[in-house]
């Protein structure tokens, strides 16, 4: 009998053993994904980067005014959602790769372009779910070429941190969506095909007084605030050519839009001095301004001739001294710099393990 005892004590063991590997293990990878990666030494303004999420498509990730939280779109399947919808995460959650984040928004339609507002208690994004409550259709080519959706169903709120809505800020047809927020906290950046083109449109802090601001032929788009508040960055693709023009046109007919050859601009508030920065051919876009006004940090493929890799590279508001920030072999972007300026938010491919996932990544700005 004593033989026995003493082998049902060894399997226990055994098995105790085997349990408690696997937490380890569990709980190596999680603190693994949130290591400092060191992959691309080139990468010298970027330190002690972190990975926030493990799983989906995770984008455009937009600090608080107080720096302390994130908000974001992700389609990650593991948190319940069918497309996109809007989450909240501090920044230092260490927790969230195997935790799914707070959701705000209402979990109907699809959302997109998230940003905090002043006092950091309400958000302000994009969504199609007063048109419909399901998923809408997302092209991935129309004869070949690679498109995206400009849904018209997309209209703009306002929403506290708990996913109620406060307020509906847009009710025009058509697409309202890219919406961003001052640093002063007064004004509101959108994209709008009201005008029956894609322009951008700037609106009082509380969705009154909205004027256009571009009026050229061509997706103007993804705006952001100068830190001073009196510039725009944003994309545009300009058509130019007549072959060019028709296909622009027909495509935005069936709401679609072809965002392969962009690039990024600059003008007044007010829509004067409005200055082409970049010439580099391809996909140039997600652009932001650097803390100090004088520079814009922005995603880029103009180095490949086969659509990847897309990297984040930095250059003067004049157009001068480009030069490139990350080294991914795939795909870097949508990068934001924090209201301090000590760090920066984007978009990567980076540590996925060979998986089609884009997830956050966070890491200390070093100049």
């Amino acid at each position: 009998m004593k033989y026995y005892i003493l082998y049902y004590i060894l399997i226990i063991t055994i098995l105790f053993s085997c349990v408690n590997k696997y937490k380890n293990d569990r709980n190596n990878t999680s603190i693994n994904q949130t290591h400092e990666i060191n992959k691309y030494p080139q990468e010298k303004y970027l330190k002690n980067i972190k990975q926030l999420t493990n799983g989906g498509d995770n984008a455009e990730a937009y600090f608080s005014f107080d720096n302390s939280k994130l908000v974001f779109q992700s389609n990650h399947i593991e948190w319940g959602v069918e497309c996109d919808q809007i989450f909240i995460t501090e920044i230092n959650n260490s927790n969230m790769t195997e935790e799914m984040p707070d959701k705000i928004s209402t979990g109907l339609g699809r959302t997109t372009c998230a940003y905090f507002m002043p006092g950091d208690t309400t958000i302000i994004y994009a969504s199609t779910h007063l048109k419909d409550a399901q998923c809408p259709h997302v092209p991935e080519k129309t004869d070949g070429k690679y498109v995206w959706p400009i849904y018209d169903s997309y209209d703009i709120f306002i929403s506290d941190l708990k996913g109620n809505i406060l307020k509906q800020l847009t009710k025009e047809n058509g697409y309202d969506a890219e919406a961003t927020v001052s640093k002063q906290g007064d004004k509101i950046v959108f994209t709008s095909d009201r005008s029956g083109d894609l322009e951008l449109y700037i609106m009082d802090i509380n969705g009154e007084n909205i004027v256009q601001i571009t009026n050229q032929l061509g997706y103007d788009g993804g705006a952001f605030f100068s830190p001073s508040g009196d510039k725009l960055v944003f994309r545009s693709s300009r058509p130019k050519t007549e072959e060019e023009i028709k296909e622009y046109k027909e495509l935005l007919s069936q709401g679609l839009v072809k965002p392969t050859n962009m690039e990024i601009y600059v003008c007044n508030t007010d829509g004067s001095d409005l200055k082409q920065i970049t010439s580099l051919g391809n996909a140039n876009w997600a652009p932001f301004f650097h803390p100090s006004g004088e520079k814009i940090i922005f995603s880029s493929n103009h180095q490949s001739k086969r659509g990847f890799p897309f990297n984040l590279f930095m250059i003067d508001i004049d157009g001068k001294n480009l030069e490139q920030i990350t080294f991914d072999t795939m795909f870097d972007s949508f990068p934001m710099f924090s209201y301090d300026g000590k760090k920066l938010v984007f978009s990567s491919n980076r540590n996925n393990g060979g998986t089609r996932s884009t997830n956050l990544f966070i890491a200390d700005w070093i100049e």
